[in-house]
This record gives structure tokens, sequence and C-alpha cells, in this order.
């Protein structure tokens, strides 16, 4: 079974910003591209933060909120202007702004890890590493959302070739599948109830598949009690891995 890479939805060629770029052109990148974050990365390419039109908002809103002082009037020794030290302006770029660390993930991840580390965190879109944890991409929610397009018919001949008839060689009359909207529903009799759990999990795992209904039932209940119920779960993880 074939699991989407975040390297296969990515977006290459990122914009991305330095530490030191201005507040000014931050925004520039923003509005003309029409995102909603920048990658801030260092002399190597290395993502050290991440600075979104929502940091360059907080922070007006905070020098609204807070305005500097009006410089007093006094004389000034001859040769030195009058803003040099009463009018002191703020100094802004993309590292005083960003968010950090960066949340990121490698092209090599799946995109069930992207998926889920974009729910941990509250995010929209997520830098792509590589093994040097150099930026190589973005990857966003809706790249991610693209997968779950897959037509029902698709979805149903890969759990059966690939997930029922190829990884867990079960007969053919085993399990009877349908798909609906992307929710795969499995009834029928399997040997074992490794056998069942390992099945359900390892549709879970085709990507497109929304949810997992199973109905099946097993001759053998090779599981007491909870602690090994955790430990059929494990086993069906190590399983899947494998494959």
């Amino acid at each position: 079974m074939r699991h989407s890479k975040i390297g296969s939805v990515m977006t290459g060629g990122v914009v991305c910003v330095e530490f030191g770029t201005p507040f000014k052109e931050v925004a520039r990148l923003l509005a003309h591209h029409r995102i909603s974050g920048l990658p801030v990365v260092d002399g190597d390419e290395q993502v050290i933060g991440v600075v979104s039109g929502t940091d360059l908002m907080l922070d007006r809103a905070r020098t609204v909120a807070s305005p500097q002082p009006r410089p007093r009037l006094r004389f000034l020794p001859k040769g030195r202007g009058a803003g040099d030290d009463d009018v002191r302006v703020r100094a802004h770029s993309a590292g005083q702004l960003m968010s950090k660390p960066a949340v990121t993930v490698h092209a090599e991840d799946t995109v069930a890890v992207g998926a889920r580390m974009m729910a941990q965190h509250g995010v929209e879109r997520l830098p792509v590493v590589d093994e040097e944890e150099r930026l190589v991409g973005i990857v966003t929610r809706r790249d991610l959302l693209q997968l779950f397009l897959r037509p029902d018919a698709h979805l149903h001949r890969e759990v059966v070739e690939e997930v029922l008839g190829g990884a867990l060689c079960l007969p053919p009359t085993a399990v009877a599948l349908d798909v609906r909207d992307g929710v795969v529903t499995l009834t029928g009799e399997v040997e074992r109830r490794i056998e069942a759990m390992v099945a359900q999990r390892m549709v879970q795992q085709v990507d497109g598949v929304i949810d997992v209904v199973s109905e099946l039932t097993w001759r053998i209940d090779d599981s007491v009690g909870e602690a090994v119920e955790e430990d059929l779960k494990d086993v069906a993880d190590a399983w899947i891995h494998k494959l």
C-alpha cells in the first residue's frame, strides 16, 4: 500500500524571507503572492521561524495601542538633528515578528503526518524541509484536502487490491466492501481478531479515506482484557509499517 508523501503534494520554489527582511517588504510579499505566511530562513536556508499576516497586524495593533510619547521641544546642540534622540523609529523585521520555533515537516513524511501536525498546531501551512532541515517547499491545507477528492471507485479498487487482497492476502469473499463519500464500510468474517483490527487500521491510512466503519467479525478472539487490546494495536501498527 502506498501513502502519498508530503513531497508529492507540496509546492516548490517557496517565497521566503530572511531575519532582517523589513516589515514593509514582508507585507508586500504576502499581498503580492496572496499568501498568509512566509518561512524565515537563515544563511544556510534552514527554517528558523514563520512570519504571517497575523503577526504583522498584531504588531501594528500593539504600536497603535501604545504610541510613542511626543518629544519635548528643547534647544539642541549645534549640528544635531531633532530626530537623533527624541524621535526613535522602532525597527521591525521578519526575525523580530516571526513565530518560533517553526513547525515543519519533511518531504518524506506522509500526508497523514502533515495533516495531524496542522491540526495539533492550528496552522494552515507548513514549511517542508530536507534531511538537513533546509527549506525545499511549502504544503498547505488545500494541498492536503486534494487527496480527499479521490472518487469512491478509486478508493474501492485500492482497498480491495492493495489492502485486503494484497497486503492481508484475504480471500476475495472474506470481506465485503462499500465506499460512499469516502467512508468505507467493512463487513464479513475473518479468522482472527488481529486481522480485523489490522484491516481497519490499514484502510484508515489509504489516501482519501475519510472514515472506516468496521462490522467485521472473527472466529478466534485472540485478545483478552484492555492490556492485551493495547498490545494488539501495537502489533497492528508494526505490521502496517513493515508493508
